[in-house]
């Protein structure tokens, strides 16, 4: 099953570090940041779980609920869990999703058999509140996700949720936002839009960022 944007994300209820989880159910009205590992105590996996519940502040911010999965049993993620919190001075603060009958990994496309037929491969998910999947990122089982690269683009979800703006390449929370082309009422831009903004070409419209 390919899941592609706009998706509803498969719900499903799975054991956890945390316990029985029913996964729409837990995510309630947040975002969420449903990311896979290929196995635990890997390495790279280490780093990431570890850099994640240190963004536990981050993610509140911005009413974001962070889950992780991986194909061993509750009671290995536990013994991972105090590896990860020694060698990364942190504490895990979220679930890890024990998926040794590969359910979930299944219905979210997780293995990947040219790469490795049992093992899942490094995939996130960002979802928004109403279940949708708006970003999905896959790296190989060797490279460690940009979880500021994560946090960027949620920021920039958010804002263009609300406002009628896209962010340009490389933008960062603060930058100036392109007015979307299909904004053409002068009043309504003017109202959206009180700094003004400044034409590049008449699609290209920079203005500086709304307030969130």
């Amino acid at each position: 099953m390919s899941i592609r944007l706009g998706d509803i994300a498969p719900d499903f209820e799975q054991d956890s570090s945390e316990g029985r989880i029913r996964f729409h159910e837990w995510l309630g009205d947040s975002w969420g940041v449903l990311f896979s590992h290929p196995a635990d105590f890997t390495p790279v996996c280490t780093t990431e779980l570890g850099f994640t519940a240190k963004l536990k502040d981050q993610f509140a911010q911005r009413n974001v609920k962070a889950i992780a999965l991986s194909v061993d049993p509750v009671d290995s993620h536990i013994k991972w869990i105090d590896d990860i919190n020694e060698t990364q001075s942190t504490a895990v603060n979220f679930p890890i999703l024990a998926d040794a009958d590969r359910k979930v990994s299944e219905l979210y496309d997780l293995i990947h058999p040219n790469a490795n037929d049992t093992l899942t491969v490094r995939s996130l998910f960002v979802i928004d509140p109403n279940k949708k999947v708006r970003l999905t990122i896959t790296y190989p089982a060797s490279t460690g996700r940009n979880f500021h690269e994560i946090l960027r683009v949620i920021d920039s979800l958010q804002l263009t949720d609300e406002h009628k703006v896209a962010t340009p390449a490389n933008w960062q929370d603060g930058d100036e936002v392109v007015i979307v082309p299909s904004l053409k009422d002068e009043e309504e831009i003017k109202r959206r839009f009180p700094q003004g903004y400044r034409a590049v070409k008449p699609y290209l419209r920079l203005t500086p960022q709304p307030n969130r």
